[in-house]
């Protein structure tokens, strides 16, 4: 099991028991752990509902820092504890952003943990998506590319 992944569990699982949160697995490691191809991600993207990065936010950055983590980027919502770099995003922003439905999103159990991850077709709108955006266009397209071409054909061999 790859260690980003095992960090991902241990995470999920904190905030499980803590705020009852079922965190997304998102990004290139979510990606990959859906499609069993390794896509060398650097770090960990946790989708979660809103109101942590809001109003509860100094109560998630808390039980973050309990992990070890420090606060690297507050506006990003990213932590780092010298070997693993986190972000945090909002779930919600699927909804407009690539037209995701968040309660269409699958919830998984391993080892008594909970987490959600997108399915294929989602990420294929997810990285379309992100296609148009600037960043990404030019520091990343060429990666979101590849991305997009294995999701193509994954999706083309399973349907």
């Amino acid at each position: 099991m790859n260690t980003l992944f095992k960090e991902f569990l241990s995470i999920a699982k904190h905030l499980n028991n803590e705020f009852g949160i079922s965190p997304l697995l998102y990004g290139s490691l979510g990606l990959g752990m859906i499609t069993n191809i390794d896509f060398k991600s650097k770090d960990i993207d946790i989708l979660i509902p809103h109101n942590y990065l809001n109003e509860d936010w100094n109560k998630l950055k808390q039980a973050i820092e309990n992990l070890g983590y420090y606060l690297e980027d507050v506006n990003e919502h990213e932590f780092c504890n010298g070997k693993h770099k986190i972000g945090f995003s909002y779930i919600e922003d699927l909804t407009e952003f690539a037209q995701i439905n968040i309660d269409e999103i699958e919830e998984k159990r391993q080892e008594n943990i909970t987490y959600k991850v997108l399915n294929l077709e989602q990420y294929d709108r997810v990285y379309q998506r992100s296609a148009q955006d600037g960043y990404r266009v030019h520091y990343r397209n060429k990666k979101d590319g590849e991305k997009l071409k294995i999701i193509k054909q994954l999706r083309e061999s399973r349907s």
